[in-house]
């Protein structure tokens, strides 16, 4: 949403330099296209073996929140056969440690996704920038005024004349680049 917002901020700031000019000389044509940014990414070289590494990654990180969620589902049901025969200050006390225990396996859950956000964007940050440094050189060249990411989540991209996909030409350079 925040991007449709802002292309419509910049497809407006531009009419008032286009009433700018010349009335005699005709406003210049905007060109706009547009990628699909996901197709781009998974045919990337160095895409599939950072994806590999990721998920591979992030099913330890699962693995690890599965075990200490199976350790605090024990400890309750421990709790609940024992609580009948538990004095109100034992069971006070156990329900402290089974709260204990809850906000270490939260607090685990955020600092495990918190990595798992963080390797992600170290093991794709190069390929985003090569790829966004192709699409920046092919708008330089093409004159385009815009390039939208049809893949976008809250694409302002309803439909659009398949002759502005500009996909293809970026995968061909993606590909012939080193």
């Amino acid at each position: 949403m925040k991007r449709a917002v802002a292309v419509c901020v910049a497809l407006v700031s531009a009419v008032p330099l286009l009433a700018q000019q010349a009335p005699s000389s005709p406003p210049p044509a905007l060109r706009i296209a547009f990628v699909n940014s996901r197709e781009i990414l998974q045919r990337t070289p160095g895409y599939a073996a950072a994806e590999s590494t990721f998920s591979r990654e992030l099913q330890g990180y699962r693995e690890e929140v599965q075990h200490l969620q199976q350790h605090l589902d024990s400890a309750v049901q421990a709790f609940d056969q024992q609580s009948i025969a538990l004095s109100p200050a034992a069971k006070t006390a156990k329900q402290r440690e089974l709260q204990g225990l809850q906000q270490r396996l939260e607090l685990r859950t955020n600092e495990l996704q918190d990595r798992a956000r963080q390797r992600e964007q170290e093991l794709l940050a190069p390929i985003q920038q090569r790829v966004n440094s192709i699409i920046q050189g092919i708008r330089a060249e093409g004159n385009y005024a815009f390039i939208l990411d049809a893949d976008a989540p809250g694409s302002p991209i309803v439909s659009a004349d398949p002759a502005l996909n500009i996909t293809a030409r970026v995968l061909q350079r993606v590909q012939q680049a080193p």
